[in-house]
């Protein structure tokens, strides 16, 4: 197999570029799902395909016995791009095909469609927001990078959705997507434009472009890009991710804003998956307050509720510092090590929960640690060139 990737991380940017979205959307009304089967509001394809497989065919490559750096410091003076990558430190998915994994919480735009309060409508759409890339936790495998023009189409009548995405770029790399409701109740589309950043133990994926969800009934469009990505320790020591940054969700027909601040981990780890954010009215008036993790959860509270706990956590704070100094740890120059995943998320008393991650499939962790969008196809349609069997 020809791999001739360049190396780019899967978390990355949107862009609605116009000439994207416009290939992508005039391939997806022309495309053929599952032999000619037609749209019919989530009905069972005509071929008879009912049954969904529920785990991966075969186990993930050993990677302990290959070195990125033995790679890297052949070509130290490269331009990144130009860079080829082993396969073993690929997953067996095209990029178009990791792009359906914003899709796994599906559930959230369709409980944004029904909700009548715009708030509410807000808090749905900043939860599906932080879903749409908590599958990025712990997968630290590259995709495959499509040929340009190459198409990936996936309907899921049990969820009620079908999404294409294509190729329409080489250099630099552009992915295009578009999904909409089998009922007509939304559409959600974009375009991936990653730019990267090495800084020598790790890379960056710098989100590029805007995201777009639109809500029919309520004659909505809410517009927002992916946080920053980091990949840790690409020469030495044991692979993990970061994301972090700010995240402005926009509804363009009532003016309202979400700010979501996916927080950097910090010297002892303490932020590590963090989010944290508020929704704000038109006049700029906070209306709630978000947070939770975007591997685990996320959770609503009103802000004055939420004032009240941080006066007392940092009260808390204090009180403990005085009890007990801290010794500074010893920094290793070999790895950056991954902070020790802390407590579950705290929850205050009197908050809402807006989102809980679904599980992974059994031994996710042995299979590329897949989510059930891209395991679970229809047996008998895998025909990607890429995957394996």
């Amino acid at each position: 197999m020809n791999n001739e990737d360049e190396f780019y991380d899967a978390v990355t940017g949107l862009d609605s570029d116009e000439s994207c979205e416009g290939t992508s959307e005039a391939s997806f009304k022309d495309a053929v799902v599952y032999g000619g089967a037609q749209k019919n509001n989530g009905a069972v394809p005509q071929n008879g395909i009912k049954k969904h497989r529920s785990s991966l065919p075969a186990p993930m490559f050993s990677r302990n016995d290959f070195s990125v750096w033995s790679i890297l410091k052949k070509c130290i003076g490269l331009e990144l791009s130009k860079i080829t990558m082993p396969i073993v430190f690929n997953e067996p998915l095209s990029f178009l095909q990791r792009i359906s994994e914003y899709m796994e919480h599906t559930y959230l735009i369709q409980k944004a469609c029904s909700q009548s309060d715009t708030i509410e409508r807000m808090q749905t759409v900043a939860a599906f927001a932080v879903s749409a890339v908590a599958s990025q936790w712990d997968r630290t495998g590259k995709p495959f990078n499509p040929l340009l023009g190459e198409t990936y189409e996936l309907t899921r009548d049990d969820q009620g959705f079908r999404l294409i995405s294509e190729q329409v770029s080489h250099h630099p790399p552009i992915s295009a997507f578009h999904t909409e409701s089998l009922t007509g109740d939304f559409v959600f589309h974009g375009s991936i434009y990653p730019k990267l950043k090495f800084w020598g133990k790790s890379v960056e994926a710098e989100p590029k472009g805007t995201i777009t969800l639109e809500l029919y009934k309520h004659k909505e469009a809410y517009t927002w890009t992916n946080p920053f990505c980091c990949v840790h320790n690409i020469i030495l020591g044991k692979l993990w991710i970061e994301q972090y940054g700010t995240v402005e969700i926009v509804n363009h027909s009532t003016g309202e804003k979400c700010v979501l601040n996916f927080k950097p981990c910090g010297m002892f780890g303490k932020e590590l998956h963090r989010v944290e954010g508020y929704i704000q009215d038109k006049s700029k008036k906070k209306r709630c307050v978000i947070y939770g993790k975007w591997t685990e959860c996320m959770w609503s509270v009103d802000p004055q509720v939420y004032e009240a706990h941080r006066k007392l956590e940092k009260k808390g704070t204090a009180d403990t510092k005085k009890q007990k100094q801290e010794e500074p740890e010893a920094v290793n120059e070999d790895a950056d090590e991954m902070p020790e995943v802390q407590e579950t998320v705290a929850v205050i008393p009197g908050s809402t929960l807006l989102w809980r991650i679904s599980s992974r499939p059994p031994h996710s962790a042995e299979v590329h640690t897949h989510c059930y969008v891209n395991v679970q196809r229809p047996e008998g349609t895998d025909t990607s060139t890429h995957d394996f069997k």
